[in-house]
């Protein structure tokens, strides 16, 4: 059944307002003088626009009490009021969906995960919405409305749509997943792709707070791309910026399920790893965690398969460096427990193909668990809420 909650309306009505409270979000709490040079506004532009924020309860406005003393008013510091709002995330992977519940500084309050026995979207979103209600259950225990969901779903997805154009992992095909799940849960539905989702809360709340330009690259069953330009997280004219993983890195390579032949995710996604040591080996390897304890008990061919693995992630990443010119590329994903493996590769990759100054870019790895990814998700629904989808 659909949910009876009803998400009310963000008191901001220009861009300004969105910009403003997304600046005290990311860095808060700041002085209003602070807020306007980081927002490139003026005081009087910030003083308009906080009013109504404060008078919602979104904001709030405390005095200072680091700052030295000095003649005149003190200068007070604004900050989000955390508890004003939830929100729900999702993340669908192939055999399971993780859900959480976030405050409006996106910190989880609740996380759940369930086991998904088939991938149709009519199994999903049933998942969705039972875990969705489960999530609402628990915001009504802590008396405070949920504004919104945002999924995420690993491939081709349409955020202005709401569609997941192709998902190969859930071998979708053009299905309309926002308005089917709005549908469920009656609730606000964001749906993107889950590196974008994840590469928002990046952007937001964790290393990538305060860079203009950056890159989250993950690796796992896919290698995905997110990409931060100019302050906005891209997808592109036709929402596949950022698709490191059917970037050529070896001509001779094997053939990408894309069909092109020598791709990073031929080369370095967990598939093709465990593909690649079996038919070295002879050995049915079961699965990644089985394929790294192999490499670490020494086995040459599975060292690499590693090895090359992150020889193709280096010179992915310095493709990005190059066309791009990030100052941070941050490495995630559930690949990273075979990081021991290939980060000595991926490395010497990198600076190797990387030109000039691009080579300085600062790669930083952040091994973050899936709810981490549906906590993009909810910074999806956040984004949408306070209307901010473009920043």
């Amino acid at each position: 059944m659909p949910s009876t909650h009803r998400a009310e309306t963000f008191p901001a009505n220009t861009p300004a307002t969105s910009q403003i409270f997304t600046t005290v979000l990311s860095h808060g709490p700041l002085t209003r003088l602070e807020v306007a040079r980081r927002a490139g506004l003026s005081a009087a532009a910030v003083t308009k626009a906080v009013r109504p924020l404060i008078e919602a309860g979104y904001l709030v406005e405390d005095a200072d009490q680091e700052a030295p003393p000095a003649l005149g008013r003190p200068a007070n510091l604004v900050r989000v009021d955390g508890g004003r709002a939830l929100f729900v995330g999702v993340k669908v992977t192939g055999d399971e969906i993780i859900g959480v519940l976030t405050d409006l500084c996106c910190r989880i309050r609740v996380a759940r995960r369930v086991p998904l026995a088939r991938r149709t979207p009519r199994a999903v979103l049933t998942a969705i919405a039972d875990l969705t209600q489960e999530l609402l259950t628990e915001a009504d225990g802590l008396g405070v409305r949920v504004q919104g969901l945002g999924v995420a779903v690993s491939g081709d997805v349409d955020r202005a749509e709401g569609s997941v154009r192709y998902s190969p992992f859930l071998e979708w095909r053009d299905v309309p997943l926002a308005e089917l799940a709005a549908t469920t849960t009656g609730l606000p539905v964001t749906v993107d792709n889950d590196v974008r989702a994840l590469t928002v809360a990046e952007q937001w709340f964790g290393d990538g707070v305060g860079l203009s330009d950056f890159a989250v690259v993950t690796v796992g069953a896919g290698i995905g791309c997110g990409l931060v330009v100019h302050g906005r997280v891209v997808a592109g004219a036709h929402g596949v910026a950022g698709e490191i993983g059917h970037v050529p890195v070896d001509p001779a390579g094997p053939v990408c399920h894309c069909g092109n032949r020598g791709c990073v995710e031929a080369i370095a996604a967990d598939g093709a790893i465990l593909a690649r040591i079996r038919a070295a080996t002879g050995i049915e390897v079961p699965d990644s965690i089985a394929a790294v304890d192999l490499a670490h008990q020494g086995n040459a061919a599975a060292r690499q398969a590693y090895a090359e693995a992150g020889e193709a992630i280096g010179r992915g990443i310095a493709t990005v460096a190059n066309l791009l010119g990030p100052e941070r590329v941050i490495i995630s994903g559930e690949g990273l427990a075979a990081y021991d493996l290939f980060a000595e590769q991926i490395r010497d990759a990198f600076t190797a193909t990387a030109f000039g100054s691009a080579a300085r870019c600062d790669l930083r790895t952040r091994p973050l668990p899936f709810e981490e990814w549906a906590r993009g998700a909810a910074a999806t629904a956040i984004q949408s809420f306070i209307g901010s989808d473009v920043n």
